[in-house]
């Protein structure tokens, strides 16, 4: 008689991959990965794509544990009550536990205009699409890049170093994680490529049209091709099975990533909200958090108290096209330390960084329960009680 616990993994990224190969420790787990592609896309890769420098695109034989099965679908709902999820090519499938793990993307701009004519590259197929227009766009066509975060930048980056002409506008601040100085180093770099930068005040963007982009109340900007970057949004999944989200739409944990409305629950990766404070966006720390989310599973069929999430974000890194790069340090607070590595150093680091997602995810494959990451320590449960009581938390 087969007594596995059914395990359904919605999501199969970064959190998703490595919460499947995780509880492959346990003999008696059958896990399912659901995902709509056939293969791993690794999305700090897709400004890549978009300057065909690379595929963005891994072999799930390559990462995912061989008694994980993937199911290539899209899951339409989950029933909490009934333990099944709904998947969008019909049938159902029932779980005993269920990871949910279903990533980020870019959400429909709120700018006039904007989805109609600004292209995404938050997606592996939107990423191919932009690529595709661009073979079809002139060279010497103005290109405006919306967006200061390391998706805008190292994407306006890519496509100056073809040559093209870009523009890049940021809003406030140009990737405001960094420390001014290495800030002041991004801009260099983006200068040298020939990118125009666009900052402050001045940069809200109010429409965007088929050949332009307006900024502020009287300022129009030429724009053959717009490519928006800005901002963040979940899938709606889990508020449409009717489980609690932030404002985001992230779902709704405790410490342990398990949901607050079902202990049978647990999210990982960007889709979570643990404590309704939610970690800074990045691949490592989406695996991180898949890590966890597997240990959380493992200790609950083990009989034993799940440990909170104790994790650390230790750096950002960007490209500035194929040659110069920024591996910006930062301390456990979330704020960027002054150290930085930058030019080919920092290109170097933040290859290595790209590399080492996927290493991570064949070795846990291979090894189940091998991976390890920084620790927070004390700077979280000191936020946790500032959250609870109203006060504020000193930044390093």
């Amino acid at each position: 008689m087969d007594n596995k616990h059914e395990v359904v993994v919605v999501g199969g990224g970064y959190a998703g991959v490595m919460a499947a190969n995780r509880l492959t420790q346990r003999d008696d787990v059958r896990v399912r990965v659901i995902n709509p592609r056939r293969v791993f896309v690794p999305r700090l890769r897709l400004h890549q794509l978009v300057g065909e420098t690379h595929e963005a695109v891994v072999d799930y034989e390559d990462i995912l544990a061989e008694q994980v099965e993937l199911v290539v679908d899209s899951v339409t709902r989950i029933d909490p009550a009934a333990r099944t999820v709904v998947l969008d090519g019909g049938g159902e499938i029932a779980y005993d536990y269920l990871i949910y793990a279903v990533g980020s993307g870019i959400p429909t701009p709120p700018v006039p205009g904007a989805a109609e004519f600004a292209y995404p590259v938050a997606t592996l197929e939107a990423a191919q699409r932009l690529r595709s227009v661009l073979l079809d766009t002139p060279m010497t066509a103005s290109v405006t890049v919306i967006g200061g975060g390391p998706t805008g930048v190292e994407t306006a980056a890519e496509l100056a170093e073809q040559g093209r002409k870009v523009t890049l506008v940021c809003g406030s601040s140009l990737v405001p994680y960094l420390h001014p100085k290495a800030r002041r180093t991004a801009h260099k770099y983006l200068a040298k490529l020939g990118v125009a930068v666009i900052e402050g005040p001045e940069a809200a963007v109010t429409e965007v049209t088929r050949d332009a982009v307006r900024l502020g109340a009287d300022w129009t900007l030429k724009s053959d091709l717009t490519i928006w970057t800005a901002g963040f949004g979940v899938p709606d999944l889990a508020g449409r099975s009717g489980l609690r989200t932030d404002a985001a739409g992230r779902l709704l944990t405790d410490e342990t990533l398990t949901s607050v409305d079902d202990d049978r629950i647990i999210a990982a990766g960007d889709c979570s909200a643990p404590s309704d404070l939610p970690f800074r966006m990045s691949a490592y720390v989406a695996y991180c958090l898949g890590a966890q989310a597997a240990d959380t599973l493992l200790a609950r069929l083990a009989g034993e108290q799940a440990r909170p999430v104790d994790l650390a974000f230790p750096a950002m890194c960007l490209s500035f096209g194929r040659d110069a790069g920024i591996y910006q340090l930062g301390h456990k607070d979330e704020t960027a330390m002054r150290l930085y590595f930058g030019g080919a150093v920092g290109k170097k680091l933040k290859e290595i960084a790209c590399e080492a997602g996927i290493k991570h995810l064949a070795a846990e494959a291979k090894k189940p329960g091998s991976h390890r990451w920084f620790k927070d320590g004390t700077y979280r449960p000191a936020r946790l009680r500032a959250q609870s009581d109203g006060t504020a938390v000193p930044v390093a």
